[in-house]
């Protein structure tokens, strides 16, 4: 089964007084999704959007609203989120190692793609109960800069992650889990260069 790769355009280097306009240009230039950077100010050190800016920006788009949570409290905002109309709900593992079955069922419940990210200090190792239980996430989100602010280097050293989840995912297509399965780099990875082959695994 061949990887169907997405391009998801981060909305933080919006001009968010012109965001409507900003998600329409994406989505014309090519976008698949748009993700959009949830933070609490607690978890990282920055504060952006919440609820109230996804339920406008859904009046202006049906394009898949790719909502990554980088907050301490992600059960928190699955309600909310799920009624402003995001399409997908990525929390982090750091803060869901106790309920992430709970947060994973109620994502569901509210209409929600669950997705899981890890920082890049973070083992690989930790995403893979949420992936091989029985109540799985349906993405991965392995960050390549630190989360919190955007503009930051690629690091490629990251991708050794994306290929040993590659390799889990051979596995998990057995179980009939592979199709559910999203792995999706953060932020500017074309951005690199020409040497992108060379960094980027052939999954």
């Amino acid at each position: 089964m061949g990887v169907s790769p997405k391009i998801a355009p981060s909305m933080l280097s919006s001009d968010f007084a012109n965001l409507a306009a900003e998600a329409k240009r994406m989505i014309d230039l090519g976008a698949n999704w748009l993700h959009m950077d949830i933070m609490d100010g607690h978890f990282v050190p920055n504060l952006t959007i919440g609820a109230p800016v996804i339920e406008s920006l859904r009046k202006h788009t049906n394009a898949y609203l790719d909502c990554h949570l980088m907050v301490t409290n992600p059960m928190d905002y699955v309600e909310q989120m799920g009624k402003a109309g995001a399409s997908g709900f990525t929390f982090h593992v750091e803060v869901a190692k106790e309920n992430w079955q709970e947060l994973v069922r109620k994502i569901k419940s509210a209409g929600m793609r669950p997705g899981v990210a890890l920082k890049p200090g973070t083992p690989i190792e930790e995403v893979y109960p949420l992936i091989e239980g029985t109540t799985p996430v349906e993405m991965v989100l392995v960050m390549t800069v630190e989360p919190g602010f955007g503009g930051q280097k690629f690091m490629p050293n990251m991708m050794d992650k994306v290929m040993l989840l590659g390799s889990l995912t051979l596995i998990l297509k057995n179980l009939l889990l592979m199709p559910f399965l999203l792995i999706e780099t953060f932020n500017d990875v074309l951005g690199i260069g020409p040497g992108i082959k060379e960094q980027v695994p052939n999954t």
